[in-house]
């Protein structure tokens, strides 16, 4: 028996929403037939696309053979064929837009940062709470290839005790006045909730807790690189939130963890996100789809002289992790996870609570930077 599950889409117009949600995550869902459930019934998403400019919907809906989409987020939100809202807009949008959904007594799936404070964040997980809906938040870095093989490693006890985390993140983000930007306008505005520090931390966040340990306390340094750019239409404009972000973490069991973020760095590395983990037995480092390891066996043991030519080919030094599993995209995986406990309430791990840290993090990194000192992250109790 085939059943279908209405999922407002609201800022599917977008680079991500248009590309992972929509096209890679719920269309490819609907055009796989659906979901197959436990108890024999096959749902497949029908999408309602919503946003701001009709043209850009109805030009997006032509283009993917979506048959509905509004401008009108309340008429979209009170169609009761509709059980599951998914927002993708501008940061400054998304908590008042989660809090007209819950009141709906709709299903909640939605990017982060979910708020711009840990305060209205709690106020989110506690409302969908109450309402008693189901509610979840994207983190699809837990669902990259070589996060995936770091996660692995660290379950067969490959590393030992971990020591250390080191992350690299990031590329470079054209200012707009001569080849066009690659990020949009709004993550260059505070009054839109942009910023690297909101962005990035809220991933870190659940990186680390899932990964290596939970965050305890974080050191952060914004920097402000380029206060000029350029908006979608060529026109320049003053930005005020932060391109670059370099932050320290404790995690529990000891563990020190590093990671630098920027807009504004050319790329010298093996992918555009890379992380190393050092732990007493060996150590790995994972890009985006690949991990390369060297255990304690195989380390080399360099001696330092400056004064000569290194001829140590130190790449080779490292072996690669092989594909041993099948990696589907992790924005449709995880949206297949979500319906899942919407559907037959399967386990899924990343609710609003979870969102609620990552802005917690990010609100605690800007204090740290703001008053030049760690900061003790305490825990969030919903």
């Amino acid at each position: 028996m085939t059943e279908r599950i209405g999922i407002i889409m609201n800022g599917v117009t977008g680079r991500m929403g248009t590309n992972q949600h929509l096209i890679r995550s719920v269309l490819a869902l609907r055009r796989e037939g659906g979901i197959q459930l436990a108890d024999g019934r096959r749902v497949v998403p029908e999408p309602i696309l919503v946003g701001r400019d009709i043209a850009k919907l109805e030009q997006l809906a032509a283009a993917h053979g979506v048959q509905r989409f509004t401008t009108d987020l309340h008429a979209a939100l009170a169609d009761r064929g509709a059980s599951v809202y998914f927002d993708a807009v501008t940061t400054d949008l998304r908590q008042e837009n989660l809090e007209k959904a819950i009141a709906a007594r709709k299903h909640v799936y939605t990017e982060k940062p979910v708020a711009g404070s840990t305060a209205a964040a709690l106020a989110l997980y506690r409302r969908a709470q109450a309402a008693g809906i189901k509610h979840g938040v994207v983190q699809d870095k837990l669902f990259l290839p070589g996060l995936v093989k770091l996660r692995r490693l660290n379950e067969a006890g490959f590393f030992g005790r971990i020591l250390t985390v080191k992350g690299d993140f990031g590329y470079w983000v054209f200012p707009g006045d001569g080849p066009p930007a690659q990020r949009p306008s709004w993550n260059y505005r505070k009054s839109q909730g942009g910023g690297i520090i909101l962005d990035m931390l809220c991933h870190w966040r659940y990186v680390l807790d899932t990964l290596f340990g939970e965050v305890r306390a974080v050191s952060c340094r914004g920097a402000l690189l380029f206060d000029r750019r350029w908006d979608e239409r060529g026109r320049p404009y003053a930005a005020d939130a932060e391109d670059a972000a370099f932050a320290t973490f404790e995690l529990e069991g000891g563990i020190l963890a590093q990671i630098n973020s920027s807009w504004q760095t050319r790329v010298r590395r093996d992918d555009l996100a890379t992380f190393q983990v050092d732990g007493t037995e060996g150590s790995a480092v994972a890009g985006l789809t690949r991990c390369w390891i060297q255990p304690k066996a195989a380390t080399p043991k360099p001696v330092w002289n400056p004064d000569e030519r290194r001829s140590d080919d130190f790449l080779a030094q490292w072996q690669e992790v092989p594909d041993t599993e099948t990696y589907p995209n992790g924005f449709k995986a995880q949206w297949e996870l979500f319906l899942r406990h919407v559907l037959e309430d399967a386990p899924f791990g990343w609710d609003l609570l979870a969102g609620a840290k990552g802005v917690q993090l990010a609100e605690l990194g800007y204090k740290s930077w703001a008053e030049r000192r760690w900061i003790d992250v305490p825990r969030l109790e919903g």
